[in-house]
């Protein structure tokens, strides 16, 4: 049996030949993380700028989670829902408390916690709003990027998600993004039960709408009696500066979708929050999960989200985001390899001057791991840079001279 990993060249042979290749990783092989560093099998350490897809805000293996974690390890991880047990309530008061709706429903993967919100969102328009049976319409963007289950990539526009996955599930209607004149247009459909959106685009490169966009969805959804579906699994718990990415424009969604920072990275979380009105729909037996909201997700999630709070990592990513974003610009103007600098908070991403089926963008990211900061291409050309948020004002710009040093070099 192998148990240690001698070399990089190992255990990326072994991943190569005995897992499916459904991932195009760097070429490093990582063994230990703490704060916003990360150490390969050789001890080289980098700055993470990827954050696990926003997962590790509160920073690797953040003590107060990670001790959180083993305490509730030795008592009890796992009992199903057939039972109650003394931490999903407390659990439930809290989030429901930080995020002002009257009820949780939790799940563990990002998409798990998307197809809740499809099934809420259709019963409820069923039930509350009078659609005829099987005729729910929930309409979606161009761009999007909610999971990877079958009915989640019914509504995308990704080749890369649809090609040969057919066929899909229907009762989805796609409109462009941050298009006010679309959605007026689509919601008007007395069939619609909601209005499916991520605040920003983050997967598919950080895109932020304009100021207004979310505001006015909201009000065009109470307009024609519709729900909004907010997925902030990648741009909630303070990645962009407050606490949820809508708090810019003070929306407030019907359904809020939220995962990955939960855990601070240490186990699978997700969550759908909601209203009585909404959420009572589903009555007993119409879902569920074995794992979710298990007695360790439980007392891990109130520990992470209390961290968020008490280090007051939206706050520092408002303001780390804007010297961030000031330096990239500053690089842009020195350089024809950056062609744009965009972003929110800590998401922030820069788009290469080349189209996306050149390797420029995976050629400097391996670039930039050569001088010690991790980072990944999405959709060919665009660079996402997500650092943990626990990151200081003097790492940023030690980060920003490393990210500088790598363009201006390449």
């Amino acid at each position: 049996m192998v148990d240690t990993i001698a070399s990089a060249h190992e255990a990326i042979a072994l991943e190569e030949k005995y897992g499916a290749h459904n991932y195009h990783p760097l070429p490093v092989v990582l063994t230990k993380g703490e704060g916003v560093f990360l150490w390969d099998v050789e001890g080289k350490r980098y700055f993470d700028f990827l954050s696990a897809y926003s997962a590790v805000n509160q920073g690797h293996c953040h003590p107060r989670i990670v001790s959180a974690l083993i305490n509730q390890a030795k008592e009890l991880t796992l009992t199903s829902r057939a039972f109650y047990n003394d931490k999903l309530g407390l659990a439930e008061k809290y989030v429901c408390d930080t995020f002002g709706y009257q009820k949780a429903l939790f799940m563990n993967s990002g998409a798990e916690a998307n197809e809740t919100a499809i099934k809420l969102a259709r019963k409820w328009g069923y039930t509350k709003k009078g659609i005829e049976d099987n005729k729910a319409v929930i309409v979606a963007v161009k761009q999007n990027f909610h999971g990877r289950t079958t009915t989640i990539i019914s509504a995308s526009t990704d080749p890369s998600s649809t090609k040969n996955f057919g066929p899909f599930m229907p009762g989805f209607d796609i409109v462009n993004y941050d298009d006010i004149a679309a959605l007026e247009k689509a919601l008007a459909n007395k069939n619609v039960c909601a209005l499916w959106i991520e605040p920003i685009q983050g997967e598919a490169g950080v895109f932020v709408p304009h100021d207004g966009y979310l505001k006015a969805a909201e009000k065009l959804c109470r307009q024609h009696n519709v729900l909004l579906m907010m997925d902030e699994i990648q741009t909630g718990i303070a990645r962009t500066g407050k606490m949820l990415a809508g708090d810019h424009e003070n929306v407030r969604p019907d359904l809020l979708i939220l995962g990955k920072a939960l855990s601070g990275g240490v186990l699978p979380i997700s969550l759908v929050l909601a209203d009585d009105e909404v959420m009572l729909v589903i009555k007993p037996g119409e879902h569920g999960s074995t794992f979710g909201g298990n007695p360790l997700a439980a007392a891990v999630v109130v520990e992470a989200l209390q961290v968020v709070k008490d280090e007051k990592l939206a706050e520092n990513a408002e303001r780390l985001g804007i010297i961030f974003r000031d330096r990239m610009n500053a690089l842009k103007k020195k350089t024809n390899l950056i062609t744009l600098v965009r972003g929110k908070g800590l998401l922030n991403a820069i788009v290469i001057n080349d189209t996306p089926e050149s390797d420029t963008a995976w050629n400097l990211c391996l670039k930039f791991a050569e001088n010690g900061l991790l980072a990944k291409p999405t959709h060919g050309n665009i660079i996402r840079l997500a650092p943990p948020l626990v990151i200081t004002e003097e790492q940023i710009h030690e980060c920003c001279d490393l990210i500088e040093k790598s363009v201006l070099a390449f």
